[in-house]
């Protein structure tokens, strides 16, 4: 397959056809993709706007979460990711950081066990003494067509990665949170438009929104603000992980904007929430799906 590519202003050029590659499994090792996700804009310099913060961000790694990482160290940020075993990912993810000149603590664990998350949120505070930025970001997704074959182990997993994960760590690290700071979750546009592929996934998305809007209108009074983004397509280690090489050849496509996203378009929006641009913002969903929703 000869790979087409899009265009980003006043950046290198991104792929719009993505060849068949195998994953050892989800949620993917980015390193081996073809082509590599693009994670940083080389042409954007940091104003400070997370200087001296600390943001912990899970599924930090890799895809999105990789990419958001990047942006806020570039803002002054220190960072502390969580990811599952991606080891490779997670060092390489660490370098760049400290390449930009922030630190970057790395932690492994199954963010479905609360203990885990309640570890990361007390291994970030012994490291950086507070924390100002929370990114829920991790998240799994398991392909079946037809609801009488999604067992409950699925469906159960899926909500422990994607939405019980993100209970588990906003309970933990709620109480250490100054007023100003940021809890940030990550809906998809399955959540509100939904997949037939993707049922439990889909669900759990639609959970984040709600989950969202509750915890905002809980934490507003302390000063915390919450608010979630809702990627559309985007070339991440868990599209080919997850889907068939039929659905992700030509993944985001069927868009206005004819292609799939690159994490490093997604984080602008994470930043300007969890920034003090963001200050009458909360219980929000931000949909960056390129018009692939609300009609069109």
């Amino acid at each position: 397959m000869h790979s087409g590519y899009g265009k980003i202003t006043k950046c290198e050029e991104v792929s719009v056809e993505f060849p068949p590659q195998y994953q050892p499994g989800q949620p993917g090792i980015e390193s081996i993709m073809v082509p590599r996700p693009l994670s940083e804009n080389p042409h954007r310099t940091g104003s400070g706007k997370l200087l001296h913060k600390v943001a912990l961000i899970t599924g930090g790694d890799s895809g999105i979460g990789r990419a958001i990482a990047y942006l806020f160290a570039q803002e002054g940020a220190d960072i502390a990711i969580v990811y599952l075993n991606e080891h490779g990912d997670a060092m390489e993810t660490k370098e760049r950081i400290r390449q930009i000149g922030r630190r970057c603590l790395t932690i492994a664990g199954d963010v479905g066990a609360e203990s885990l998350c309640r570890e990361a949120v007390e291994q970030t505070l012994s490291e950086y003494g507070r924390i100002d930025i929370l990114i829920n970001n991790a998240a799994e997704q398991s392909v079946q067509f037809q609801i009488e074959h999604l067992s409950a182990e699925q469906l159960e997993r899926t909500f422990r990665t994607n939405v019980f994960s993100y209970f588990y760590f906003a309970k933990a690290v709620v109480p250490h949170l100054r007023p100003g700071s940021a809890i940030i979750n990550t809906s998809s546009i399955a959540g509100v438009e939904g997949y037939d592929g993707i049922i439990d996934y889909s669900a759990s998305k639609g959970a984040v929104c709600a989950f969202t809007r509750s915890l905002a209108v809980s934490l507003i009074g302390r000063g915390i603000r919450v608010n979630a983004v809702a990627p559309g397509r985007t070339w991440t280690p868990l599209i080919p992980a997850t889907l068939p090489p039929e659905v992700y050849t030509t993944y985001g496509s069927a868009s206005p904007i004819k292609r799939a996203a690159q994490p490093m378009e997604l984080a602008p929006v994470y930043l300007y929430l969890a920034s003090n641009d963001s200050t009458f913002m909360i219980g929000q969903t931000i949909h960056v799906n390129g018009g692939e929703f609300l009609g069109l």
